[in-house]
């Protein structure tokens, strides 16, 4: 029986500018900005999981391809794979031109699936490199997370290669979308279709694309809003994730809203805006409380656009003090009204998986599962 050829690029930069509230890291100033704000690489860590429950699981022979360094290599060896490595670098930094010639090259080597771990850009990079020569799989690590390529998680990417290496999953082309981000830095979304990638179509394992022009009720706002304000208790910090149902809530009290970014609230007034997690565990001296709105079509509700809602920042505030709000449009956008979570630690996923109340007006629930 002839090994299943899988390649695995690693873009050890995507995500860095989620935790403090930047964004992404697209350009080298944005990258040292990040850094020097204390972020720390996602991507390695969470391609190092789908790996490892490969590795674990894998039934049949296996020959792993993988861009040298620290764009593959390094995972690969410390999940017991002793990869072939494909030269890919143009400099001391991973840029995108790595990621299109380790996939370029992979390609040339006639891979059965390209597994990677990133962004968006990332994506696009794929798309640029390989467009429908070879399917992929992605390993989410970034901040945006437009494209519906991406798994939900790392865990569900190492359950689609082991799939699609049992044989009789079809293909399907899913789209890659990304966004500026100098526009999103100023709290403007501006998405553009990049083109499509052919995924193994196990729709119950991918993200999807996110839904954009999900219009709002306005009256479910407003009493959605005014219902989280009324709750709000002396002292307590509340902190408020993106998006137009959070920024009907600060409307709601009379303060600024960060459109795409997360907000502190305390005692009727804003103490930060835009703020990164290390900021957040700081301004968390006494009780807290988080209130997110799921992503309209993905229905993330942790781990994408709001990484700053770190696990350590979950687990501070407390999983009782939680409160997801969103319309019931937007619940209706989402696959069977199903919620997601993606935290970056699957112990804590583990405990928000199962049922929770959503609020969706100022006397109505909806009741959604949460998996991961």
């Amino acid at each position: 029986m002839a090994a299943f050829r899988l390649g695995l690029i690693v873009n050890p930069i995507a995500g860095m500018g989620g935790a403090v509230g930047l964004k992404g890291t697209d350009t080298a100033e944005i990258l040292a900005r990040a850094r020097a704000l204390g972020a720390r690489p996602q991507a390695p860590a969470r391609a190092g999981e789908a790996l490892g429950a490969i590795a674990a699981a894998a039934d049949a022979p296996l020959e792993l391809f993988a861009a040298a360094g620290e764009m593959g290599e390094a995972e690969a060896r410390a999940a017991g794979f002793t990869p072939q490595l494909v030269d890919h670098s143009t400099g001391k930094d991973s840029v995108a031109e790595d990621s299109v010639r380790a996939a370029r090259a992979m390609a040339g080597l006639a891979v059965d699936l390209i597994l990677f771990a990133g962004g968006d850009g990332t994506a696009r990079d794929m798309v640029r490199a390989v467009g429908d020569k070879v399917p992929v799989v992605g390993i989410p690590a970034g901040v945006k997370m437009h494209s519906a390529v991406y798994a939900t998680n790392p865990r569900a990417a190492a359950r689609m290669v082991l799939r699609y290496m049992q044989g009789g999953i079809a293909l399907r082309q899913l789209e890659v979308m990304d966004i500026d981000e100098a526009a999103f830095r100023d709290g403007a979304v501006s998405a553009k279709l990049y083109g499509y990638l052919d995924v193994p179509h196990l729709p119950d394992l991918v993200q999807g694309s996110k839904a954009g022009g999900v219009s709002s009720d306005r009256t479910a706002l407003a009493g959605i809003a005014a219902r989280i304000h009324q709750a709000m208790q002396p002292g307590r910090l509340y902190i408020l994730g993106p998006g137009t149902t959070m920024r009907a809530v600060a409307d709601s009290i009379g303060v600024e809203k960060t459109l795409l970014g997360v907000d502190l609230l305390r005692d009727g007034a804003r103490i930060a805006g835009d703020a990164g997690e290390r900021e957040i565990l700081a301004a968390l001296d006494g009780g807290g409380a988080i209130a997110v709105t799921p992503i309209g079509g993905q229905g993330h509700f942790f781990g994408r656009g709001n990484q700053q809602i770190s696990a350590r920042v979950i687990a501070r505030v407390g999983i009782e003090h939680i409160t997801v709000a969103a319309t019931m449009e937007k619940i209706a956008s989402l696959r069977d009204n199903l919620l997601r979570v993606d935290t970056g630690e699957p112990a804590l996923d583990d405990r928000l998986c199962g049922w929770r109340r959503v609020i969706t007006g100022y006397q109505t629930d909806s009741v959604c599962r949460v998996a991961t």
